[in-house]
């Protein structure tokens, strides 16, 4: 006889998904009984952080991955997490325990009482199978949905009892069979009316998105801005959560700014908008003007036909958006345009004490490996980060696209246990740090060789900076004095520092960057601002 328990692991095994993310309850041992030798388990303190490092796994992985959850206590502790994951469009497996199935009826004490709705907005499909032999079948399920343009994650609700009735061998010969793909060409002749547009614009421009780099069109940005000479700029950083094109690149403008009014006066003197792998536009905050400016055309590529519906302007074109800028080289030819002029580099930082967030960023790119990954969640320094780094290769950066915090701590640890070859260094402020601070015990049991640099200002720049713009005087809760992060990753074991001169700083960097066996913590005092260069 084989079990639904068996079933499931053998499904696991097929999709290639033998590491577990999870902190289990009570209602999850009967699954993780006898726990096979060929799968993985990373223990996470807290369900959020449990779900930012499997977000960090699947897009560093580019698989999906699989997150374990207790029953409501553990869904409910993870669902900030879910939302982040749904932004990222992460590939994400969410199993969660339930009851035996006698005692739901009879909302005995950790009955799930409607188990498909708490996660519900926040990812594409969410089950409880009515019947134990279903259980394979519907992990499945999920696993296809999650993987499917526009990739996110699913939830199924098990109930404990269902892991060792004897499944439906049917069942389970199609589930294993089934192989279910997705990319999606967008319509040939919209691509070949786009690139009638771009030949016969006077002054384009292509705005390349997060979702140029998970689709694997990273090449393909590049030699269509190279080919038409584009000038290129970043989606706003508020809903970039990856990076789609270098940004050492002669053809690279910058950030564009997050609100409708600046954004469309960045975009004056441009007939043709071509806005690839994001949406139109991830905005915040709210600054009124023209949607775009006078004269201006914009077309969308995206594989989310929700993303597509929603935008308030422009045309959109769905299908793979690596396909289609790959279909779009195809169809076009050189052109004679000038090439864009060459950003300059930011200047060297004035000497501060403490010291600004630019000079803690200068210090960090003193020491960038080529081949490094930056984790961000660092509001008030994350421009001056991008403008300094200046990373120029693929799944090099990922950052939060929901605008909730507790990604970046715990992402980190995920992406660096993906991409193993690749030093990644965790930037962010001691405030974000907190929202999933036990990530630093995970990073240290498993000893994952993260670098965390942790910038100390005692507060929460970026809601001073909100609280300005509108307007709000005498707010509480804006302050974190004494809040020492380098003493509670030395508690969690994670060997930490605090430095204060920019020497310093780049000395403990270089060395943590280089360290094998474990994570490594630096915190550095930096002055309170907004920092952008």
């Amino acid at each position: 006889m084989t079990t639904v328990r068996e079933s499931t692991f053998e499904l696991l095994r097929k999709h290639g998904m033998t590491t577990i993310f999870g902190n289990p309850g009570s209602t999850e041992l009967p699954m993780l009984r006898d726990f096979p030798e060929d799968f993985s388990y990373v223990l996470g303190l807290q369900e959020l952080v449990v779900v930012g490092m499997a977000d960090g796994y699947a897009q560093a992985s580019g698989r999906p991955a699989h997150v374990n959850l207790h029953t409501a206590p553990g869904v409910g502790n993870a669902v900030g997490g879910i939302f982040n994951a749904q932004a990222n469009k992460s590939p994400l497996l969410i199993t969660a325990g339930q009851q035996v199935r006698p005692q739901i009826t009879m909302e005995a004490n950790l009955v799930n009482r409607d188990a498909v709705l708490g996660p519900q907005p926040y990812v594409k499909w969410s089950h409880e199978p009515p019947r134990a032999q279903d259980v394979p079948y519907a992990i499945a399920r999920a696993i296809h949905h999650a993987s499917l343009p526009p990739r996110g994650p699913a939830f199924v609700s098990i109930p404990m009892d269902d892991w060792d009735i004897e499944a439906d061998e049917d069942l389970k010969r199609s589930a294993l069979a089934r192989a279910v793909a997705g990319r999606a060409l967008p319509d040939p002749v919209a691509l070949q009316d786009l690139a009638q547009m771009l030949e016969e614009a006077h002054n384009p421009l292509l705005v390349a998105g997060p979702d140029i780099d998970a689709s694997g069109g990273w090449d393909a940005a590049v030699l269509l801005a190279e080919k038409q000479r584009l000038p290129v700029w970043a989606t706003p950083a508020t809903g970039g959560g990856r990076l789609g094109f270098p940004e050492d690149h002669a053809n690279f403008l910058g950030i564009l700014p997050p609100a409708i009014g600046p954004l469309s006066e960045t975009l004056k003197g441009h007939d043709l908008v071509l806005v690839a792998g994001s949406s139109v536009f991830p905005y915040y905050p709210y600054i009124p003007g023209p949607l775009l400016p006078e004269g201006t055309t914009l077309v969308q590529l995206t594989s989310d036909p929700a993303e597509a519906a929603r935008a308030p302007m422009g045309n959109a074109i769905v299908g793979d958006v690596a396909l289609a800028l790959e279909r779009l080289l195809e169809l076009l030819g050189s052109s004679d345009r000038p090439a864009p002029e060459p950003r300059p580099l930011p200047g060297e930082p004035a000497e501060a004490e403490p010291m600004s967030g630019s000079m803690a960023m200068a210090a960090l790119a003193d020491v960038w490996p080529e081949d490094g990954i930056a984790v961000v969640e660092t509001p008030s320094s994350t421009v001056a980060l991008r403008n300094r780094l200046r990373l120029s290769r693929p799944g090099s950066y990922y950052f939060s696209a929901s605008g909730g915090l507790g990604f970046g701590i715990a992402a980190s640890v995920g992406v660096q246990l993906a991409q193993p070859e690749r030093p990644v260094v965790c930037v962010l402020g001691e405030g974000s740090a907190q929202y999933g601070i036990t990530a630093l015990w995970t990073a240290a049991a498993y000893r994952v060789p993260v670098t965390f640099l942790v910038l100390r200002n005692e507060e929460y720049m970026i809601l001073k900076w909100f609280a300005e713009f509108e307007q709000a005087k005498g707010l509480p809760g804006l302050d974190l004095p004494g809040l020492d992060v380098a003493s509670v990753a030395e508690a969690y074991g994670v060997p930490s520092q605090e430095v204060g001169t920019r020497e310093e700083l780049t000395e403990a960097l270089r060395a943590a960057i280089a360290v094998q066996d474990g994570p490594r913590l630096v915190q550095v005092p930096v002055a309170s601002g907004m920092w952008l260069d």
